[in-house]
């Protein structure tokens, strides 16, 4: 995918003059960058169209691809679809969601990997449904977040995407740090491996789409291959006949929690699914936008949990992983390349840049959130968003790489919990009130054109309160969640969604009655 060529001014006193004369928020073909840089000095105009005209960089925001600025029509377009979330998840950052099943909920091999790939299945079908939006509408997914919840609600969302996506970036980092720092034996600390990790992320997504597409379109190829050899070095010591452990309820507890981190995971990618897709043509099918999105991620992420699950089984029985995992999940997957040697360690520093496919598309979508949150984040290009994006993430990651399995488990399982509210809000806007009806892609900037999203607001608390009750996390457990099994079960995002999709029907024709939008 590529966004429209542009012709780059030919000096300075063309770019100065360009800027003094061009409004490009008022332009609609520009696939410039859409908002006035309004009260700022001439020279960083000059230099800010400097920059966009680099080779390769996207200078676009927020604004909507018209429908003959999109790329042509071909088979490639479905291939890509598959390709890139295939390659951006295929990550050891996943990996560590499926260590949770033995290790945390003391679920045996088997009731772990049925959990991992029905729930991960799950997960795949919400985020490639939301997927749908990007090429019949060519808005970023936080924009079409306004037909659905209204523009200011919406910005709620979108700040709870942002913060997601600066979560599992930092996430990434960690584990992409230890794993460099293990491979090194120590010489290289964590620190500096985190730095790396962000600083590839950073590259890539300060660029954009089209650079962005082509990293994910090979990033997959070395990736398939060192995780299958992980598989083949690591597999005897795979403990296929560890058993659950506790009584039936329990165990059903634990399957319920386990299977609801799994389908977190690939949800996450919902509130950003439709970003990547602008540049597709109006024509691209929904149904095969749909399937090779899902294809992408079910694949990946049931391929990476299945193999965190084998990891987890074998701790127990094999001494150096038990060792290895005292020091970090990064030196537990080393210590799976351990009888290839010096070629183990080699496969493992690949297996560490894989997390950095993970990260760019979530730095390039927190970008594009900054721009939605506001008339001052739009004024501020991209670019630059990217680059402020990757420094918080740094930071955090920086400052957590100490604890991150507490910071895995809390933070997937809280931010899993809005998203899934957020998609039987759409989901039901879309197949009960906008069936007929349809929607105005160019109102999308035109607060009077969009809903006022009362009911969407007011359905979305209601489900944060069913979250609140139904959540069994380390600082809080819910008065539903304590009634399940002997020690209490993960029903946050069931009871969320149970409380939206029940209130938002009568709400929003209570609200389309009064206002008529």
């Amino acid at each position: 995918m590529h966004e429209p060529k542009q012709l780059p001014p030919t000096d300075l006193a063309d770019i100065e003059k360009s800027v003094q004369t061009v409004d490009v928020s008022e332009t609609p073909n520009s696939s410039a960058s859409p908002v006035p840089l309004i009260h700022v000095p001439s020279r960083l105009k000059i230099w800010n169209a400097r920059i966009e005209s680099l080779a390769n960089l996207e200078a676009r925001g927020i604004t909507r691809v018209l429908p003959e600025e999109r790329q042509d029509a071909s088979m490639w377009n479905y291939v890509q679809m598959a390709l890139l979330w295939f390659s951006a998840n295929i990550s050891v950052n996943n990996l560590a969601v499926g260590l949770f099943g033995p290790l945390v909920y003391q679920l045996g091999f088997v009731d772990s990997a049925m959990c991992a790939v029905f729930g991960t299945l799950v997960g795949s079908v919400s985020t490639a449904y939301m997927s749908i939006w990007g090429a019949q509408s060519g808005n970023r997914t936080m924009v079409v977040a306004r037909y659905f919840m209204g523009y200011w609600p919406s910005k709620i969302a979108c700040f709870l995407n942002i913060v997601l996506m600066v979560g599992y970036c930092a996430i990434g980092c960690i584990i992409g740090g230890q794993l460099l720092s293990a491979v090194s034996g120590g010489s290289m600390s964590i620190v500096v491996g985190i730095i790396i990790v962000a600083l590839v992320c950073w590259v890539v997504a300060v660029f954009g789409m089209s650079l962005f597409h082509t990293y994910e379109r090979w990033a997959w190829m070395p990736q398939v291959l060192v995780l299958f050899i992980l598989i083949g070095s690591a597999g005897p010591n795979f403990n296929a006949s560890l058993q659950s452990i506790g009584n039936s309820s329990t165990i059903s507890a634990n399957r319920l929690s386990f299977l609801s981190l799994c389908l977190y995971a690939p949800n996450s990618w919902a509130a950003a699914a439709s970003d990547f897709y602008v540049y597709y043509p109006e024509t691209t099918a929904r149904w095969k936008t749909f399937l090779m999105t899902f294809a992408g991620l079910w694949l990946s992420f049931a391929l990476v949990d299945l193999l965190g699950i084998g990891l987890a089984s074998g701790i127990a029985t094999t001494p150096t992983w038990a060792e290895a995992y005292g020091i970090s999940s990064g030196a537990l997957i080393v210590a799976g390349y351990g009888g290839l040697r010096g070629f183990g360690k080699f496969c493992a520093v690949i297996v560490a840049f894989g997390v950095c496919a993970n990260g760019i598309p979530g730095t390039y979508s927190a970008a594009l959130g900054c721009q939605v949150m506001g008339r001052y984040g739009k004024a501020v290009p991209r670019y630059i968003w990217a680059c402020v994006v990757v420094v918080v993430y740094l930071v955090c990651a920086l400052a957590g790489r100490n604890n991150l399995f507490d910071i895995f488990l809390n933070f997937l399982a809280l931010m899993g919990y809005w998203i899934e509210i957020f998609i039987c809000i759409v989901l039901e806007e879309h197949l009960i009130f906008r069936r007929e009806i349809g929607f105005d892609w160019t109102a999308w900037e035109d607060k009077k054109r969009l809903p006022v999203g009362i009911a969407a607001l007011i359905a979305f608390l209601l489900g944060w309160m069913g979250a609140i009750l139904g959540m069994y996390q380390v600082w809080y457990v819910g008065k539903l969640a304590i009634l399940v099994g002997d020690y209490g079960a993960d029903l946050g995002v069931w009871v969320g969604c149970g409380f939206t999709l029940i209130s938002f029907p009568p709400l929003r024709y209570l609200e389309l009655k009064r206002f008529g939008r």
